[in-house]
């Protein structure tokens, strides 16, 4: 075999080992681009149900025939709850001292107590509920201290700053009926702002 026939060859080889190489480069598939998923950002998980004490305080207006005044209150509450899902129910107490003059001389409102029930809408961090239940009021009236029961019912919303402390408001009206055989029907309104820690 000449030289020139050697170089045919060679050449010859070379391309038939090439061409399917080249081939095969183009029948590769292209990679497939990677596609993230989605990410949804989920609300922080809330649970109603436990235990709180907390602080509160608020302004009164009380009225009864001839006796007429409004003030600050301040007291304590607590309670649990139970979180159902959709809705609360509740149960608590509360006690606010009050110092409110009832229209001059020695006549005030002294101190509200409350024993209470709720039931409300969870809405995740907030809780709108409404509430009742049975109240009893310290006074002196003509110059003799008196208690007596009655009962409230009102409104309120809680917001859960975390899964510790809350913080809300209530308006509740109050009555008192014949307040201690006095003869006198008083009537009680208050709003009241409240900060609580839940355990």
């Amino acid at each position: 075999m000449n030289t020139l026939t050697k170089a045919a060859f060679a050449a010859a080889l070379a391309g038939s080992t090439a061409a399917p190489a080249f081939a095969a480069g183009l029948g590769e598939p292209a990679p497939e681009p990677i596609v993230a998923a989605p990410v949804i950002p989920v609300a922080p998980s809330t649970d109603w149900t436990g235990g709180y004490v907390g602080a509160q305080i608020g302004y009164g207006d009380v009225s009864a025939p001839g006796l007429d005044g409004d003030g600050v209150l301040y007291g304590v509450r607590g309670g649990y709850d139970w979180d159902f899902g959709g809705w609360v129910l509740g149960a608590g107490v509360d006690y606010d001292f009050a110092d409110i003059d009832l229209g001059g001389g020695p006549d005030n409102l002294e101190s509200v107590a409350r024993l209470k029930l709720r039931v409300g809408a969870d809405l995740g961090q907030t809780l709108l509920y409404a509430t009742a239940g049975a109240a009893r009021a310290e006074a002196e009236i003509g110059g003799v201290s008196r208690s007596d029961n009655g009962w409230f019912a009102g409104i309120g919303a809680d917001y859960m700053l975390n899964q510790r402390w809350t913080v809300g408001g209530e308006i509740l009206t109050h009555q008192f009926d014949d307040f201690d055989g006095s003869g006198i029907d008083v009537d009680a309104t208050t709003a009241s702002v409240n900060a609580s820690f839940r355990f």
